[in-house]
């Protein structure tokens, strides 16, 4: 359903300059997406960093021609461009959408929750796209601005809807319900999740209540709202384990290996289901899926049949190292053009100059218009660069004329037509794009691409880092730039794929350590500004033909990079300069201030990009004196600079601690470091872990007291144990330290300790008090469960230490939430 301008303009009630009127099709919220320009109606939202007004000149030339603005903004200078003037950008957009939404008679499903709202929603997608055209939330759009995006989806093809709605505070419900107004809701479970917007867990329950003000049905478990009142006429379905008045009643429950059987009784009859899936949240989840099939008005027999063929919802997309210097992104979660957008968007993101290769399956939608379904694919495949497209199903080879503009497409009827028919000589130097529905079983063609490597994997959340970015970009003055700490190959975590997502997320300025860093950065294609920290006259060459700018912190490299640049020619070249205000370690005296800047102004061949310093103690409230004492010092040889030179620079001193701790600190710019991997000794600030250490057990075994575990016999079992030897050891990063019950490691959620010496290549772990471990499973070094702070420590180091000597032989794995 399309709208024009004056359609927009009639439901705001706004004002508004229009030229032409437009039809809309697309909502638009970030430049950096755009696909459609004339037929989309760009949001200006704004926040405490970025405001869309900004872009809209950029967005303008592009050959976008629709805004939604401020009314303070000034549109005089712009023809043959429509504009609509609001109070409240975000509230036109819910608005709009709202509207849209009321157009569509059909039902509705509304889920929230603290926790499962995306894994209901895409398991009542699986049980039910046989018998419906659904439109759903992508991924976990479930936000002020996520909701309208998703609903905005909804078109005349659709004959059900199936939207999660997500809060942080109070008034936010009511907004959402508006914009979904579902006729059926479902309510997961109330939990700790998200909590800090309200003053109690009775709080937030009132509030998500409030998404079933007007459902015709309600879904929910009785012992969740036992306290509650549900203030609505809907007809409730409930389940309990508990209440037997529940409308769907748990009799009795039984784990087996790979399967929970449960007994129902409802409507006074009972029955048996047996769900896939053995952990308790999959379980509810799946109780919360067989109440709203029975609401449906499906069989028993139907329910446990597909209940039985649910398949498990990968929340994260990857991206790992594969064939002939190739990566391969392997997005299973969905396969819809709303998923494609965004596995796009992140492809592009990391791929950068590199060649992309795009492998889609059939697009599996019942009632739809594939010829226009497949129109908007390869125009969305254009949009993003994407030269190689290779299609794999009977659908999508009936519109191979579709995509005859690519530079190569190719067609198969099954994944094991291609796999027998395409060779890893097809894929060199490329990142690859799997997007394939389940029954294609594109884990076969990932596992074919991947690159062959040992079971020790460095997993890198790349969805943390930008929510831990954001964290900081919040504690930040809205003037205040970042430069990212991208050193030591990113901390241990693999500096291009960090560079490019910190890219993505306008961050101004990256710090490396050495020039050969920065090139590797350029020649992976990053064009941020680069700033070299430790130069040297080798690498003077390099900084000019890859444009780095290099810190100067003493005479020395000063005079001898004057020098190259007067041999050269070279005027003007940005360098940083460096001061120490009692770090001793580099950087120029502050009374040098005056003899640096007089030489600089006169001898032209350099100009000053920023000046800055290092804080020794920025994040201990005991040495905040001396903190004080540097940020003067630092103030001092600024204000020199200023007076000498005649012009403005970037000033920044404060570190990642010296950020939050320091905020009148904070200048114009401050240096994010190990804090954007979520290691920060201000525990206060929500940061998520990064980086995950994992590796498997290569093998058990059950050993007798008195004998000895490693070289030199130095583990001496105290009693009859079981040993299990990990495929890791000091090779790959796994210190020595950690020998002797000096460390452990993670395996199902308890601790093993280490016992006997860490060898090169395997570690071994003492796991006699932990049950039911077998070949194979999961063993976690570091991550989530166990900090890297903690290895730290039994190391007696710091995680910077431990997170750099990650082995390169290691392979990086990144995931995309």
């Amino acid at each position: 359903m399309g709208y024009t301008v004056h359609d927009i303009v009639n439901i705001l009630h706004a004002e508004n300059k229009i030229s032409t009127n437009a039809t809309i099709e697309h909502l638009l919220i970030d430049s950096r997406k755009i696909i459609f320009p004339s037929t989309s109606l760009f949001f200006a939202l704004h926040s405490n960093r970025r405001d869309g007004h900004s872009f809209i000149k950029e967005l303008n030339e592009k050959g976008v021609f629709n805004f939604i603005v401020e009314k303070h903004f000034d549109a005089s200078s712009y023809t043959n461009t429509n504009f609509i003037f609001v109070d409240n950008v975000l509230n036109a957009l819910q608005t709009i959408v709202a509207h849209h939404r009321s157009q569509f008679h059909i039902p509705v499903i509304g889920i929230t929750g603290s926790n499962g709202k995306t894994i209901v929603k895409e398991w009542l997608n699986q049980l039910l796209q046989q018998d419906y055209n659904i439109v759903r939330s992508p991924r976990s759009y479930n936000s002020q601005i996520g909701v309208p995006l998703s609903v905005w989806q909804l078109n005349k093809e659709n004959t059900l809807g199936i939207f999660e709605a997500g809060i942080s505070t109070v008034d936010e419900m009511s907004k959402l319900e508006k914009i979904i107004q579902p006729t059926i809701g479902l309510l997961t479970n109330i939990g700790e999740a998200h909590g800090e917007g309200f003053t109690s867990k009775e709080q937030k329950m009132e509030e998500k209540l409030q998404l079933f003000n007007h459902c015709k049905q309600i879904i929910y478990c009785k012992e969740i709202v036992a306290n509650t009142t549900l203030h609505t006429e809907a007809e409730k379905f409930s389940w309990s384990r508990i209440n037997k008045n529940a409308t769907l009643f748990i009799e009795s429950e039984r784990k087996d290996i790979n399967q929970t059987t449960i007994s129902f009784n409802y409507k006074n009859q009972s029955f048996q289901s047996s769900i896939p899936f053995t952990d308790a949240a999959s379980v509810e989840n799946c109780i919360n899926c067989i109440c709203c099939l029975l609401l449906l008005n499906y069989s028993i027999e139907e329910i446990n049949k597909r209940i039985a063929q649910l398949q498990p919802v990968e929340m994260r997309m990857q991206l790992k190292k594969a064939v002939n210097n190739s990566y391969v992104l392997n997005d299973s979660y969905s396969n819809d053009i709303s998923s494609l957008h965004i596995a796009l968007d992140y492809l592009q993101q990391q791929a950068g100059s590199k060649q992309k290769i795009v492998i889609l399956s059939d697009i599996l939608q019942s009632s739809t218009d594939y010829k226009k379904l497949y129109t908007e694919v390869a125009a969305t495949l254009t949009h993003h660069n994407v030269p190689i497209f290779i299609g794999i199903g009977d659908s999508i080879n009936k519109h191979q004329t579709l995509f005859s503009s690519f530079t190569q497409s190719l067609f198969f009827q099954s994944t094991n037509e291609f796999l027998e028919k395409i060779t890893h000589s097809f894929f060199k130097d490329s990142y690859i794009l799997l997007k394939g529905a389940r029954t294609f079983a594109f884990e076969k063609i990932a596992k074919w691409l991947e690159q062959k490597t040992h079971q020790t994997v460095l997993e890198i959340n790349l969805s943390a880092l930008a929510h831990n970015l954001k964290i900081y970009q919040q504690q930040l003055l809205p003037a205040t730039k970042t430069m990212a700490m991208v050193k030591a190959f990113s901390y241990g975590s693999g500096s291009a794929e960090i560079a490019r997502l910190l890219a993505f997320h306008k961050v101004d300025y990256l710090a490396v350590a050495y020039t050969d860093e920065g090139i590797d950065l350029r020649n992976a294609g990053i064009t941020l500004p680069i700033m070299v920290m430790n130069p040297d006259e080798e690498s003077f060459d390099a900084l000019i033909d890859y444009n780095l700018e290099p810190e100067i912190y003493s005479f020395s490299i000063y005079h001898s990079f004057h020098h190259y640049l007067n041999q050269q020619g070279i005027t003007q070249f940005p360098v940083h300069i460096k001061v120490n205000t009692g770090m001793n370690r580099l950087g120029f005296e502050p009374e040098d201030a005056s003899i640096l800047f007089s030489e600089i102004k006169n001898k032209h061949s350099v100009f000053v990009k920023s000046i800055f310093s290092h804080l020794v103690a920025s994040e201990s409230s005991e040495h905040d004196g001396f903190t004080k004492h540097q940020s003067e010092l630092f103030e001092n040889f600024c204000s020199t600079a200023t007076s000498i030179l005649g012009y403005n620079f970037i000033k920044h001193i404060a570190n990642t601690a010296g950020a939050s701790r320091h905020t009148a600190l904070q200048y114009d710019m401050v240096r994010l470091g190990i804090g954007l991997y979520g290691v920060d000794s201000n525990q206060s600030l929500n940061l998520q872990t990064v980086a995950t250490l994992k590796t498997t057990i290569a093998q058990i075994r059950k050993v007798k007291v008195g004998e000895t575990i490693g070289y030199n016999r130095k583990g001496v079992v105290t009693r009859d144990s079981v040993i299990a030897t990990i495929r890791i050891g000091y090779a790959d990063g796994f210190s020595r330290k950690l020998s002797n019950g000096s460390g452990f490691v993670m395996i199902h959620n308890q601790l093993a300790p280490v016992i006997g010496n860490v060898c090169m290549d395997m570690t071994m772990v003492d796991i006699t008090d932990i049950p039911n471990v077998t070949e194979g499973d999961s063993v976690e070094i570091f991550g989530a469960n166990l900090p890297v702070e903690q290895i730290a420590k039994w190391c007696n180091t710091i995680a910077y230490e431990i997170m750099t000597s990650i082995s390169q032989r290691v392979k990086r794995v990144y995931i995309e939430e």
